[in-house]
């Protein structure tokens, strides 16, 4: 378990490749990802990234004013109703195309997107959709 926000730093910039490895898979507790996003902000991307992150935390990067952490947000499978949501009214259109081509996308929100003014996210939205 990464115990503290300076040992995922550390384990995230490692050049070895386990070490590299338990920043994207081994858990850490909710107070530990908050100290990460609120004292490196630059490593936000790498926690929505973890594969065990909890929802609360990915509803917070949800938020970010980083595109690429609400892209690596978009991109998890586990995502709620409210952050599906969210990120599908998101400003930026990779994001927006993002949660189009995730999995786990509500068949409601995907039919919305195929409206999207973007020609990237409705050509996305369009080919999930179940003919």
């Amino acid at each position: 378990m990464i115990s503290t926000a300076s040992e995922f730093v550390l384990l995230r910039q490692s050049d070895s490749r386990e070490e590299y490895m338990r920043a994207a898979s081994e858990e850490a507790s909710v107070e530990v990802w908050f100290e990460v996003i609120e004292h490196y902000p630059d490593m936000c991307k790498w926690v929505a990234q973890n594969k065990t992150v909890p929802l609360s935390v990915l509803e917070v990067l949800s938020m970010s004013p980083d595109e690429g952490v609400r892209y690596a947000v978009a991109m998890k499978r586990k995502l709620n109703a409210q952050i599906f949501d969210r990120l599908a009214r998101d400003s930026n259109e990779s994001v927006r195309a993002a949660i189009a081509a995730n999995r786990k996308a509500p068949s409601e929100l995907l039919s919305a997107l195929a409206c999207d003014p973007s020609p990237l996210v409705s050509s996305v939205a369009r080919s999930r959709i179940a003919p």
